[in-house]
């Protein structure tokens, strides 16, 4: 029997072209998908902090009380700017010249460091005193100073230096560095005794009445912007307070009452972004130090973009106190989420799965989403974000754990390359 030759070949190149067209068409696939991966920009989704602020022109109400004197002669303060006052605290002395201010300045500088040379010398000390527990209390006293000077408490870093100096000493006397301090002493009381020929007494003391806080300046808005303003106080006056200080001679001062203050402003509320009693943060250009503080009011006179705010404070130190208005930052509780860009979000219809409330029917919907196109290997698919905060240029997407149709961390976003409405 022949067989017909064509009749064998014809099979073999039917597979053939099979063949290549299959390996065309996964060398086509390849391409395709790598080009498209190229093309297709995305982001890990990871998490991130944000908080929502406003910057505005804060002015201080405090309830104040303007301290004179008879202007006769030059002020020697005692009292730093924000320091705390009891009853009857020396405030201020008046000397009849700069010079006796110096000479009262170098004579508490030298009284200090006598004091400390005694105690070191004092027999009681010495004889208490133990290298392993002087050790110990230099180390404390060292990171009390560092923790002091970090809080700004410079009354208790004064206290903590001198207690450094003492142990310091003492530990050089026990062991035998130094033999005793008697010489410095005996110096101290020969410079003291000059400086008492030409020491006067004060003319003045001005001493505070009640338990306060002082600022070493007034700028006549004392009487005007006390507590009983916050209800009265409206944007044009908040806009015409400006910051300056009284020329007056006679002014020591003020004492400003401790249980609190308030920071006026006219801040844009009109998306209802902050409410009353709401715990907030306030900074100030001066510092960059946070403080913690509560919305008081909200009222705006017709026009919630420019609300009269009444913040609540109650700190106090240097900075606080050097004002009347300054440029603050109003802080809101910090934000977690996902970090998201604004190119990547887009809209999808999704089918969620609704309960009934009263009676318990389940039943499908479909419902417009926002979220973002995410590639799960080769494959695009849609996750709903849940926004949290909104910034510039990206949103924070709360997290659902528990829930696979929302983005998730780690999940690689997609900016570009998916076909769908924006924004």
């Amino acid at each position: 029997m022949r067989v017909n030759r064509s009749d064998s070949i014809l099979p073999i190149r039917l597979l053939r072209d099979a063949v290549l067209i299959l390996i065309i068409i996964v060398f086509i696939s390849i391409a395709v998908n790598f080009f498209r991966n190229r093309e297709a920009e995305t982001v890990v989704a990871l998490m991130a902090e944000a908080h929502s602020s406003k910057e505005f022109k804060g002015v201080f109400i405090r309830d104040e009380e303007v301290l004179t004197y008879s202007g006769d002669g030059v002020l020697s303060y005692n009292v730093a700017d924000g320091g705390k006052l009891g009853i009857n605290t020396v405030i201020a002395q008046v000397y009849p010249t700069d010079e006796q201010i110096s000479v009262n300045r170098e004579k508490a500088g030298l009284t200090r460091r006598l004091e400390i040379l005694k105690k070191i010398q004092n027999p009681g000390t010495l004889q208490s005193a133990q290298p392993a527990s002087l050790s110990a209390n230099i180390e404390e006293s060292y990171r009390s100073l560092i923790y002091c000077r970090d809080m700004k408490n410079y009354p208790e870093l004064k206290n903590l230096m001198d207690d450094l100096i003492v142990d310091m000493s003492t530990y050089q006397i026990i062991t035998g560095e130094v033999t005793d301090f008697s010489k410095q002493i005996s110096d101290i009381n020969d410079e003291l005794a000059q400086l008492e020929v030409s020491s006067v007494k004060p003319k003045e003391q001005i001493k505070s009445s009640r338990s306060a806080y002082f600022a070493s300046y007034a700028d006549g808005y004392e009487f005007e912007l006390g507590p009983d303003s916050i209800n009265t106080i409206s944007i044009r006056e908040i806009e015409k307070i400006t910051d300056r200080r009284s020329t007056d001679k006679t002014v020591v001062g003020k004492l400003i009452d401790g249980y609190g203050w308030y920071l006026a402003g006219v801040i844009d509320n009109s998306k209802k972004e902050y409410n009353i009693g709401e715990s907030v943060k306030l900074r100030f250009d001066s510092g960059s130090d946070t403080y913690d503080a509560v919305i008081k009011n909200i009222r705006d006179e017709g026009d919630p973009a420019r609300s009269i705010f009444i913040i609540e404070c109650s700190a106090f130190n240097y900075d606080l106190v050097q004002h009347r208005t300054e440029t603050a930052e109003l802080i809101k509780n910090d934000v977690q989420g996902l970090k998201v860009p604004r190119d990547a979000i887009r809209f999808a219809d999704v089918t969620e799965t609704v309960t009934d409330p009263e009676s318990g029917e389940v039943s499908e919907k479909t419902v417009n989403c926002k979220g973002v196109y995410i590639m799960k290997g080769e494959q695009v698919e849609f996750k709903k974000i849940d926004v949290k905060f909104e910034g510039s240029n990206y949103v924070l997407s709360k997290t659902h754990d528990n829930d696979k149709s929302y983005l998730a961390l780690y999940d690689n976003i997609l900016i570009e390359g998916v076909e769908a409405d924006e924004e």
